[in-house]
């Protein structure tokens, strides 16, 4: 599974940098560093939200700090079960 996060200027703006880093840190707290890489990418194309992050191809969900660890619970937890 690959998180992509987007690290273009609107995204940045709204904080995908601590976004980043709080998916890698849940990555590791959960041992699945052999099965979720987390990469920062170049615009996904909703840049109105917040910070834009997509699995693998599905749809590209708006995370913050405020829900990142529910995303994280609900988006990558249960599809890996």
């Amino acid at each position: 599974m690959v998180i992509k996060v987007c690290i273009g200027s609107a995204c940045h703006l709204k904080g995908s940098y601590p976004v980043i880093n709080r998916l890698m840190e849940l990555t590791e707290n959960n041992e699945l560093g052999d099965k979720v890489e987390v990469k920062a990418v170049f615009c996904l194309g909703h840049c109105v939200n917040a910070v834009s992050v997509q699995i693998d191809e599905g749809e590209v969900c708006s995370v913050s700090m405020g829900n990142v660890d529910e995303f994280f619970q609900t988006r990558v937890l249960e599809k890996i079960s």
